[in-house]
């Protein structure tokens, strides 16, 4: 059987303006599947784990009314999620680090050879599979107290907005059977009309106007939808909020590591060069067992282990450094992220608000045009 997919055109041009008037150049244009965005997005996930990557919308559809086509190839899920996929190419181009990645760059101008030229850059070798394998009684002994807030925040608002989606999504359904119930309205005043002769003509343009109001009811919603998905975009973001937080972690994590490891060397040295060994240490158990060990092998010790602490000093010099320009940059892009953010959900909801005053006054309108045609009986 053969595959069914959805393809999206992305089309690009220029920015600058042509000198003396000139015509512009013609937009280039290419085909791109949902997969290659994932590829994308899970390229800058991996190269770039200090900032905060843009979500893609939905591949299927999440908290949806039941009237609302579940199918991933509805011409008005396609289209929403073409809105969406769009939009994540703005975010990436509107920001200042991720607009001038190459692979970006070649995502949106080479159709062939660009799977491999990710592929080649080796991104999938840097997936730290290390953050996968810390279990859930792992914990950093000193965690950064504005990530740990953050992390505790993108869990608390992937909360909220789950539950304003779930209650619009009911909100939706009851609307939806509101609105087409009024139809039989119209059903019942034209049935009406029909054994009246002085009412009649009022009461079959009233019978209209219900028609009308209950149709409007498809518009509404699908109008709502586009809302709803801007609320979703903040609902993924979490997510990625979620994943700088815990790449931190790990930093930190090895940071403890690397001078945990440096102090128990250290230690080591010290016994080694006193001849004091703590009681239940290997050192001391071996030293019973097969004796204590020449000057030469001691000296010889201690060679390796002055090796072993220079090369543990400068590997928490770089674990110390990584950390501290991991916080700067994330930090950098944390605020802001938050300023998108306030941004973005102030205007979605003032947007939202009026959309349903507009939605109230048109049925306010149809209510009166009803009015007016009983006047006239």
């Amino acid at each position: 059987m053969q595959e069914t997919y959805t393809v999206y055109l992305i089309e690009t041009r220029p920015a600058e303006t042509v000198p003396g008037g000139g015509v512009p150049a013609a937009p280039d244009t290419l085909w791109r599947r949902y997969s290659e965005f994932e590829l994308l997005r899970t390229f800058l996930l991996v190269t770039y784990p200090y900032i905060i990557i843009p979500p893609l919308p939905e591949k299927r559809a999440e908290f949806q009314w039941h009237k609302l086509a579940a199918d991933n190839l509805d011409p008005d899920f396609v289209e929403r999620r073409r809105v969406g996929l769009e939009n994540f190419l703005l975010r990436v181009a509107s920001h200042p680090v991720l607009s001038n990645d190459k692979i970006y760059f070649l995502f949106l101008t080479e159709e062939k050879g660009w799977r491999e030229a990710v592929l080649e850059t080796g991104f999938q070798d840097k997936v730290d599979s290390r953050l996968k394998s810390l279990s859930a009684m792992f914990r950093v002994k000193n965690p950064d107290k504005r990530f740990t807030a953050m992390k505790q925040y993108s869990d608390e608002l992937n909360t909220v907005i789950s539950q304003l989606l779930r209650v619009r999504a009911r909100v939706a359904d009851r609307l939806y059977g509101v609105y087409k119930v009024h139809g039989n309205y119209g059903r019942v005043f034209s049935e009406w009309s029909a054994i009246e002769k002085e009412m009649g003509d009022g009461l079959q343009s009233a019978g209209h106007h219900m028609d009308t109001y209950a149709a409007q009811i498809d518009d509404i919603l699908e109008e709502e939808e586009h809302y709803a998905d801007q609320l979703k975009e903040y609902l993924f973001y979490t997510d990625a909020v979620r994943s700088v937080c815990k790449k931190h972690e790990l930093i930190q994590y090895e940071l403890e590591m690397a001078a945990q490891e440096l102090i128990s060397k250290k230690q080591q040295r010290e016994e080694l060069a006193t001849g004091t060994v703590r009681v239940f240490s290997l050192k001391g158990i071996t030293s019973k067992l097969f004796g204590t060990e020449s000057q030469e092998q001691r000296e010889s010790r201690l060679a390796a282990l002055e090796q072993s602490i220079q090369e543990g000093e400068e590997t928490l010099k770089e674990k110390n450094t990584e950390c501290k320009e991991f916080v700067q940059m994330a930090w950098e892009d944390i605020e802001r992220f938050k300023e998108q953010k306030d941004k973005d959900l102030r205007e979605a909801l003032i947007s939202y608000a009026i959309m349903q005053i507009s939605t109230c006054k048109k049925g306010i309108q149809v209510w009166s045009n009803a009015k007016d045609c009983f006047n006239k009986m």
